[in-house]
């Protein structure tokens, strides 16, 4: 398979993710869900499906994909966790394995994931454990979902100490990203979705994050093809970057975790709770690497405050005194940046920018700079 997208009859996007054995396709497309037993069932002939959903997710989307399983005779049942960070906790995914057991998954059965980010990671992580190891197909329903987390084949759980530290590689067979259900989220759901829209842009493609200056009111009304436009465009440079480096191991996949470092240590410091979702974390994190890359002299103050102004645009936070209650320290702030899966050595690793759409890794960031910065940081109103 070639990492290339091809359009078919049927108006569907199929963008094939190259890792050989382990490839897999992003279908990306309108009421997939009614239609995907079918697709299943030619896929992987001869499994059942277990379906894991939240309590949010379930009532809207869970019927169609049931009906469509139990036509076939392949719905071993569900599994409904809270929605919510939350719900990434050892708990519940002690809980959702002793679920799927009850319901008879099998080693050669498989995992629906039918959620956001939340449920793609937990169940995605159940699956790569259960019985060592059973398969899983990714239903994301939420942008920030279609557009990253469920692409790629991480999965994880948080703990105190930070995000995602516990988790796994595991591949999922099928990527369904069904852009009807995107109407169903809460304004606020979609914009902190677009915030990892945005960042494919400032990463790596300019003239997308151009094309979105122009057109995100479009993209939030779902005009004739602009949502659709923006899916797909972030989920092809997702896919190319996981083609490129699935494991982390050449470093270019770090890229996609632009303003992240800062953005998972501000959830951490909220609870991973409604106080701040993961894109506004991750919206003031990306504000947060331009302005020090200005600092170093990396970025023109211009690229910077472009970035910035569409951020305000939309609706997304841009500053620590954004989110709501408690306001974190430097220190705290630093303590948990260094929890960050990519520090090593000791040392801090950030994504930084020379400008809008030269993201880079930076792998060697001085302790006493980051402090400076974040003492000015937190003190910013």
């Amino acid at each position: 398979m070639d990492d290339t997208a091809t359009s078919t009859n049927l108006g569907e996007t199929t963008i094939d993710v190259a890792l050989a054995e382990r490839g897999y396709h992003v279908v990306i497309g309108e009421d997939l869900l009614a239609s995907a037993a079918g697709r299943l069932k030619a896929l992987l002939p001869g499994a059942r499906f277990a379906v894991v959903s939240d309590s949010n997710v379930a009532p809207l989307h869970m019927g169609p994909l049931k009906e469509s399983l139990e036509q076939y005779g392949l719905f071993l049942g569900s599994a409904v966790v809270a929605p919510g960070e939350a719900s990434k906790s050892f708990p519940v995914l002690a809980k959702l394995c002793e679920t799927l057991l009850d319901l008879g998954v099998e080693r050669g059965d498989c995992v629906i994931a039918l959620g956001g980010g939340v449920v793609g990671d937990l169940a995605g992580f159940a699956a790569s454990i259960l019985r060592r190891g059973v398969r899983v197909v990714q239903v994301p329903t939420s942008l920030l979902a279609q557009v990253d987390s469920a692409i790629g084949g991480k999965t994880g759980i948080d703990t105190s100490q930070g995000k995602n530290l516990i988790g796994t590689f595991h591949q999922p067979n099928l990527v369904l990203a069904d852009v009807d259900v995107l109407s169903t989220l809460s304004e606020r759901e979609f914009r902190a979705g677009y915030a990892e829209v945005a960042k494919y842009g400032l990463l790596g493609d300019a003239p997308f994050f151009v094309w979105l200056e122009q057109n995100w009111q479009g993209v939030f009304a779902d005009e004739t093809g602009k949502r659709r436009h923006a899916v797909e465009t972030s989920a092809r440079a997702k896919v190319g970057i996981v083609v490129a480096d699935e494991r982390e191991e050449s470093g270019t996949r770090a890229l996609l975790n632009l303003g992240h470092t800062f953005g998972h240590a501000l959830e951490a410091f909220a609870g991973y709770s409604d106080r701040l979702l993961h894109g506004e974390a991750i919206s003031i994190g990306m504000r947060l690497a331009f302005t020090y890359s200005v600092e170093r002299d990396l970025c023109t103050p211009d690229d910077a405050a472009r970035a910035e102004a569409h951020f305000k645009a939309v609706g997304l936070p841009t500053d620590i005194a954004t989110i709501p209650g408690d306001k974190p320290t430097p220190g705290e702030l630093l303590r948990l940046m260094a929890q960050d899966k990519k520090v090593a050595g000791g040392k801090l690793v950030l994504v930084l920018v020379k400008g809008i759409g030269q993201a880079f890794i930076e792998h060697d960031v001085s302790m006493e700079q980051m402090t400076d910065f974040l003492k000015r940081e937190c003190a910013r109103r």
